[in-house]
């Protein structure tokens, strides 16, 4: 069963949006996980506009399944990062003012940079996962990298799944197989929901985790918190 990563950046959000602390993320990450969720995720931007750095350190003492914190490699976040020691990094390349990620790594034109940083961020014993599009010679260059995991960017499935969804998820399966053939394993998030989340995880063996935020706080307003960690979960199991 793949694992299921709650990402909490709306709750912050919407804290931020009345300057107080409700509602309170430490306590909703602690409700995630009380339900059944089997990961935490935040991506801290430097614009702090939902998930704050205070939020990650605190976050740290209470997380009791996987903490995953994804963000942009500048010095700032690996320092961040290299302290709190989450159990996994995702890595993804968006610009600083970037409203969500839309794109994987260009594993071949950054093959430098992310070398150094996935060994910086392995010395400390953190796992990594790379944000990447299926594409063979992107994901042979995450090989490359050293990286542990990729995360597929699953926004063009979620576009394309009501019009064709087998279409929609064949280079993820293809894609699959070449992760099985190079040892990586298989994250995937961004626009995953209750409609299109178990024909993916069907389709694209040997996946491990999927991080959903934005669909899932979406549908905690119709179902309640506790109801809608059972559904996703459920999906999964399917």
């Amino acid at each position: 069963m793949a694992r299921l990563s709650i990402n909490v950046n709306k709750i912050a959000l919407l804290r931020n949006s009345r300057g107080a602390n409700i509602p309170d993320v430490v306590q909703f990450a602690k409700d995630c996980e009380r339900y059944g969720a089997q990961g935490i995720t935040v991506h801290p931007r430097p614009d702090e506009r939902h998930i704050r750095k205070n939020d990650v350190y605190a976050l740290k003492e209470i997380v009791t399944t996987e903490f995953n914190i994804e963000g942009y490699p500048s010095p700032d976040f690996l320092k961040m990062v290299t302290e709190v020691k989450p159990h996994q990094c995702t890595l993804v390349p968006d610009a600083p003012g970037q409203l969500t990620s839309d794109h994987g790594w260009d594993t071949i034109t950054h093959a430098a940079f992310l070398k150094e940083v996935v060994a910086e961020l392995n010395s400390c014993s953190v796992r990594v996962s790379l944000f990447i599009d299926p594409i063979r010679e992107r994901l042979e260059g995450a090989k490359a990298a050293g990286t542990q995991r990729i995360e597929f960017y699953t926004g063009p499935y979620a576009h394309d799944y009501y019009s064709n969804r087998e279409n929609a998820v064949k280079e993820f399966s293809d894609a699959a197989a070449i992760c099985h053939e190079l040892g990586l394993g298989i994250n995937a998030g961004h626009d995953l929901n209750l409609d299109n989340l178990r024909y993916f995880k069907q389709q694209v063996p040997g996946l491990l985790e999927v991080s959903i935020g934005h669909a899932l706080v979406r549908d905690c307003l119709y179902y309640g918190l506790e109801n809608t960690v059972q559904l996703y979960l459920r999906e999964l199991e399917g």
